[in-house]
Formats: structure tokens, C-alpha cells, sequence
């Protein structure tokens, strides 16, 4: 039997695997939790999740991967294993090849320390690739040409925004702003607005209920409990979606700023290309409402969104998976 090659989008928030003709097989939450006193493992992956923010004294649940980025290399490793083991690829003796997403402006040691880290769960081969162009290539681009293509992909951990052309990125950024960053915006507002404590599964809740880049038309009201600040007991408050925008405007702002230097920076006869095919927006943080709107308005150029945005990076280590022994060679 023939090991599979498979794919993986190690993301912040989620990993999702591909394995080479089935599909996405697994898209699990990146989150761990350990027993503190024992040091052994209680849950992985959704399990892990459902516990975030209940765990008793001596439990505690981990988000390993940081900004799109290692920032425990055993509890990523143990993240891995557990996943793979449990879609069953590949065995001592038929090692899979592996192909690794990373946002495009980390460190060659960060790099290295992802690929390192894919080798110890028992890869035969690690193939490193930056999420913008994968993204891209997931989304439908043909990024092959001599044409300009543009995608930013909003991610849980940071915005990767890039130009390709001719199967490679001609000019990039990536920024640590992202899905967690807007839970992060929602927590402080609510916490400063109304003296109200909130958790992490809580703000992102409202982000994907009411979140908003742009003030609309309807207005849109949601049922937030927390812990008052003032008094310490349970509270309810009503949040609305100009609110969430409110709270979301600094870190929008940046993501715009850096996709316009990105565009400062693309070759002429590349902004042509652009102009005239548009941006196209991928990862989470491209279902906020009024976002497409938002950006259209402020870069004058066509934004589209991705058919499926949450999956673009795994799709894309999925077509790249089919030209896997022309990179090996």
C-alpha cells in the first residue's frame, strides 16, 4: 500500500488536512488541553475547544500556534500526530510527503521550525509553501500566467496579502491582525464600553454573528452574558453590529493600509492586471459583513470573495498536491 500525500493548513485557529484524492478530511481547532500536575494530555481539537474558558485549576487549554506561527513546538507536534492518527495516513514504513502552508513574511528559522516539526510526526518529505499563493491557487486563481493576481488572505493569527505572477509572489505582506486580533477588539470595547467581562469563545460569537466592517443599512442586535467588573456577578448586555464596528475600526484600517502598500509596490503593468480582475479576499475574516463593500471603497479597485473562504488554503495544497513529484524532482 502506497503511502498518500497529504496537505496541511496550520492554521491559528484551525488545522485542516487534504489528503490527495478524498478531499479535506479533518478541519479540527488548534487548540490542546493538558493536565498541568500530570502534564498529560485531556483533549485535542474540537474536544479541547468546547473546554476554553471552563477548565478547572489544574487543566488548562492551549493554543499552540501563534500569529500563524510555532509558539510550542511539542504541543504542535502532539496536535499533528494526533490529527494524522486519527485519518490514518501513512505508516512507519509508508511515510506520507507532506506539503505545509505559512503566512508569507516569517523567518527562514520559523520556517524551518514548522518543516522540522512535520518531519518528527513521521513525513518521508516536508514541502513549505506560502499561504497567500496557496490560498490563491485554492480560490480559483491561475496565478501561472504573465498576469497580476491579488489575494489577502485574513486568516485566524494574521493577513497575508500578496501579488502573484508567473506561479510565484512578486511583492507581499503579512501583518499580525487577523480573526484573533478582532476577538481581541470586541473583548476591550465591551470590557471599557460596558464594564463587562466576556470570554474568548463569547467575542468571537458576536464577530461571527453581527460582526461588521461597515456601518449598514439594518441594524442588528445580540444577547452578550459576561461577568460585571463592577459588582462581579452575571450580566446581560445588548451589543449591536455599529457597535461591533466601533470596536473593529483601528484593526480594519490597518489591514487597508497594508494592502495599499502592497499595491504601492506592485509593478505598473501587474496594477493593470489588477485593476481590471480585482482583489480577491480569503481566509475567515472575509465573511465579515461589509468588508467586500469596505475595501472596494477605500482601494477603488473590484473585491470579490472567495466561493469558500475558509478553505481556500487546504484546496489549494490539494491542486498543489497533484504537481508534487514535478517539485520533488
Amino acid at each position: 500500500m502506497f503511502s498518500k500525500d497529504i496537505g496541511i493548513d496550520l492554521g491559528t485557529v484551525n488545522i485542516l488536512i487534504y489528503i490527495k484524492g478524498e478531499g479535506i478530511v479533518l478541519n479540527e481547532p488548534s487548540v490542546i488541553v493538558i493536565d498541568e500536575d500530570s502534564k498529560n494530555t485531556v483533549a485535542v481539537g474540537k474536544e479541547a475547544n468546547d473546554m476554553l474558558g471552563k477548565t478547572p485549576g489544574k487543566l488548562k487549554a492551549i493554543k499552540p500556534m501563534k500569529d500563524g506561527v510555532i509558539a510550542n513546538f511539542e504541543l504542535v507536534e502532539e496536535l499533528l500526530e494526533h490529527f494524522l492518527k486519527k485519518i490514518n495516513v501513512g505508516t512507519k514504513i509508508n511515510k506520507p510527503r507532506i506539503l505545509i502552508c505559512c503566512p508569507s513574511n516569517i523567518t527562514e528559522v520559523e520556517k524551518n521550525a514548522i518543516k522540522e516539526v512535520a518531519e518528527r510526526t513521521g513525513a518521508r518529505k516536508v514541502f513549505v509553501e506560502e499561504e497567500p499563493k496557496v490560498a490563491a491557487i485554492g480560490a480559483g486563481l491561475d496565478i501561472g500566467k504573465p498576469e497580476g493576481n491579488m489575494v489577502v488572505d485574513i486568516g485566524g493569527g494574521t493577513t497575508d496579502i500578496a501579488v502573484l505572477s508567473l506561479g510565484n509572489i512578486v511583492t507581499s505582506e503579512s501583518i499580525r491582525i487577523a480573526g484573533n486580533t478582532f476577538d481581541q477588539n470586541i473583548t476591550d470595547y465591551i470590557k471599557d464600553k460596558y464594564k463587562l467581562l466576556i470570554g474568548e469563545k463569547t467575542a468571537e460569537k458576536i464577530k461571527m454573528t453581527i460582526g461588521s466592517a461597515k456601518q449598514g443599512k439594518t441594524k442588528e442586535k445580540m444577547r452578550v452574558k459576561g461577568r460585571d467588573l463592577v459588582g462581579g456577578l452575571p450580566k446581560t448586555i445588548i451589543v449591536t453590529n455599529d457597535e461591533v464596528e466601533e470596536s473593529l475600526k483601528n484593526s480594519i484600517e490597518k489591514i487597508v493600509t497594508a494592502i495599499k502598500q502592497v499595491l504601492e509596490k506592485t509593478p505598473p503593468e501587474l496594477s493593470a492586471d489588477i485593476i481590471e480582475k480585482g482583489i480577491v479576499l480569503t481566509g475567515g475574516g472575509a465573511l465579515i459583513n461589509g468588508l467586500t463593500e469596505l475595501l472596494t471603497e477605500e482601494l477603488k479597485v473590484p473585491i470579490k470573495r472567495a466561493d469558500d473562504p475558509l478553505s481556500c488554503v487546504a484546496e489549494g495544497t490539494g491542486i498543489m498536491l497533484d504537481k508534487l513529484n514535478y517539485i520533488d524532482k
